[in-house]
């Protein structure tokens, strides 16, 4: 009991000395308590608070500009408003008019994320708004909103730390690491994510947060290499998988929302998210490259894994969805969502593989059909059991985004060696273009709505 006492008194303590840079909104003076009016005839003012909210908690859920628009403009006609609305990363700015009257609002949000949890229950609530919500008055669904506002993390920072574990220790398998370096990955991946999470509670920057998580996953597995090397005698050859232990902190979502918007013409949004994915890259490469300079750890290709047809393809399977499953959960998917993800991602990503292997086709060729593969596979299952196509669909391909490469180009650009440097960038910059490509093919196979510009 004096341990949960004192972590409330440092925590009121920390807010005191913290202002908030951006001030919340009080939702609930839009509305009347004591109305007894429905939405549907309430006036403008609190359609529209309605409105700007839902889209803004989608936007925090870190789906792209397309949904948030879709959910916005369903709301709308529904109550006999006309929206136009501009999304960016970490804002909207939008007008309603009736025909009469007109309310413009800026909204935005103090943080960027990821939480499939909170946006499968955002996209319940837009499609049961006609049925359920529409018959509530403005302060009834202000407090539903409530409740889901209060979806945060699903797991501890432990447990997500496992799960950033169990994904980058199979991210090692995938790209041709064995047994030891996939042991030091898990534990040294597990260990930066733990930290990068605690960090997150804490409301540090993104520069430092990036910066401490990786450049602790880079020493703990130098670490873990030189202590099995004293103790145990293991070569110090297997030093190339300190790269695995940092993929961690791949910006999946932002770069795979980013080409969904680019591809329709949403180009803030588009722009803002790929912006904000390079910063990641840009700072995860810059502080490992520093690390590993210090701790003389060098990306060197792995030793070679020896494996008969059959059982790679079967340990790929296996790989893939703990991957995948790994990645999944540190979206906040809950289990179920993120099994499914994993089910996904595990035949899409051996697929890929067999491609490169068997008929030698280009990597990103490989990764657009992997892609492709899991976009269909997610339309496919979205019909049976509701979960956001997104939600899916990312999870699935995260695993495909080539952060190795990325690394190894950004290092070789820092030791000036810029052929290399160029090959490996060049081949990333195909492959992440790829990955969008066959999401979006696959929406426009499988999904009407999303074939036209309108």
């Amino acid at each position: 009991m004096a341990d949960k006492e004192s972590v409330v008194r440092q925590t009121s303590e920390y807010m005191d000395i913290m202002e908030k840079n951006h001030m919340e909104i009080p939702w609930h003076d839009y509305a009347k308590a004591d109305s007894n009016v429905l939405i549907a005839e309430a006036d403008l003012i609190e359609k529209a608070s309605v409105i700007g909210r839902v889209g803004l908690m989608m936007l925090s859920c870190g789906t792209g500009a397309w949904r948030v628009r879709t959910s916005m403009n369903r709301l709308s006609k529904e109550l006999g408003v006309t929206c136009t609305v501009d999304v960016g990363l970490m804002s909207i700015g939008f007008n309603c008019f009736d025909g009469t009257d007109c309310v413009s609002q800026s909204l935005s949000i103090a943080n960027t994320g990821v939480n499939t949890s909170k946006l499968y229950r955002m996209e319940q609530f837009v499609e049961n708004f006609p049925k359920i919500e529409k018959q509530l008055t403005g302060e009834e669904i202000h407090k539903r909103l409530d409740e889901i506002e209060q979806i945060h993390a699903l797991y501890s920072p432990w447990k997500l730390g496992v799960a950033a574990a169990l994904a980058c220790g199979a991210f090692t398998f995938l790209l041709g690491g064995g047994p030891v370096e996939m042991l030091f990955a898990f534990i040294a991946a597990g260990i930066g994510n733990f930290i990068r999470t605690r960090m997150i509670k804490h409301h540090y920057t993104l520069f430092l947060n990036i910066a401490v998580s990786v450049s602790a996953a880079c020493l703990i597995y130098a670490i873990c290499l030189n202590l099995a090397e004293s103790l145990l005698h293991i070569s110090a050859a297997h030093e190339a998988g300190y790269i695995c232990s940092m993929l961690f902190i791949i910006p999946g979502f932002p770069f795979i929302t980013s080409g969904i918007d680019l591809a329709k013409l949403d180009l803030r949004s588009g722009l803002e998210r790929l912006t904000y994915a390079l910063i990641i890259i840009l700072v995860a490469t810059m502080g490992a490259w520093i690390t590993a300079m210090i701790l003389k750890l060098q990306p060197e290709d792995f030793i070679a894994v020896h494996l008969g047809a059959a059982s790679r393809l079967i340990f790929r399977l296996c790989a893939s969805f703990c991957g995948v499953l790994g990645f999944s959960i540190m979206f906040n998917s809950s289990i179920p969502m993120a099994s499914t993800a994993a089910m996904i991602g595990a035949v899409a990503n051996t697929l890929r593989l067999s491609l490169i292997d068997f008929t030698g086709m280009p990597a990103a060729a490989a990764a657009f059909t992997g892609a492709l593969a899991a976009g269909l596979l997610a339309s496919l299952i979205k019909k049976n059991n509701g979960y956001p196509r997104i939600s899916l669909t990312v999870p699935s391909i995260v695993i495909m985004v080539p952060g190795l490469y990325f690394y190894r180009g950004f290092y070789n650009l820092g030791v000036m060696s810029l052929n290399e440097a160029v090959s490996w960038l060049a081949a990333a910059i195909l492959i992440v273009v790829a990955l969008p490509l066959g999401l979006i093919f696959a929406r426009i196979f499988t999904d009407r709505t999303f074939r036209y510009c309108t």
